[in-house]
């Protein structure tokens, strides 16, 4: 009789391979209704007081083993899959909308501005969407709107690792330009020692103004003056 040591390893890779079929259930199902090309839609940076908010659309090519929603996986394992993703035959396309554009337009009109960013960014373009949590006014392609579709769709959970990643590279890219706030660490959101830096400091030009406790501020006189660039 095998040792279980044996057949350890091989009872995982089926476990896994049962588990990415699973999360390929919505794109099959738009397969089976004539549409080849199905990028999974994502986004990253809805929350913070500071930097981007950034998008991704993926077409995959084939499944790739350890994929899941984003937020499951450790910082280290999101960037192996990053490299993988992007090493691979598969499709991607990332939208960004900056700080003060989001400021101007509201968070949710960036939040569909970054992802139809995205879908665009895609060649050829897709021609079916799955969008987590979200509608997509806009587009031109049909989408399947999936509530917590990071857990459900490979596609989408592809794209919340390369948003999350992308968004993620450019606040450790802002720590290095403006150190005082340690966007590297806490990526911008509102955390005690972020807080703390804002009422030193003051808020940057990548400060989202339009956010409490950022907006109103220096107004009301509560921050000193905005640091150099």
């Amino acid at each position: 009789m095998p040792k279980k040591s044996e057949t350890a390893p091989e009872a995982a890779a089926e476990r896994e391979a049962a588990r990415l079929h699973g999360m390929l259930e919505f794109e099959r199902q738009a397969a089976e209704n004539g549409f080849l090309r199905v990028a999974g839609v994502d986004e990253a940076g809805r929350g913070p007081l500071a930097g981007p908010l950034a998008a991704a659309a993926v077409v995959l090519a084939f499944p790739v083993a350890g994929l899941d929603d984003s937020k499951k996986l450790t910082e280290a394992r999101r960037e192996e899959l990053y490299e993988a993703l992007v090493a691979g035959p598969h499709a991607i396309g990332v939208g960004v909308v900056e700080a003060g554009e989001l400021d101007r337009i509201g968070l949710q009109p960036a939040n569909y501005a970054a992802m139809a960013r995205a879908v665009a960014a895609l060649s050829p373009p897709p021609d079916f969407l799955l969008v987590d949590g979200f509608a997509l006014p806009g587009v031109v392609q049909p989408v399947l709107r999936l509530v917590k579709g990071d857990r459900r769709s490979l596609s989408i959970a592809a794209a919340s690792i390369i948003a999350k990643v992308t968004r993620d590279r450019r606040m450790r890219l802002l720590d290095e330009r403006w150190p005082q706030y340690g966007f590297g660490r806490h990526k911008g959101y509102g955390t005690a020692d972020h807080l703390e830096a804002l009422r030193r400091h003051g808020p940057c030009p990548e400060h989202r103004r339009s956010f409490a406790p950022v907006g109103g501020a220096p107004e009301a006189g509560l921050w000193p003056a905005p640091p150099e660039e």
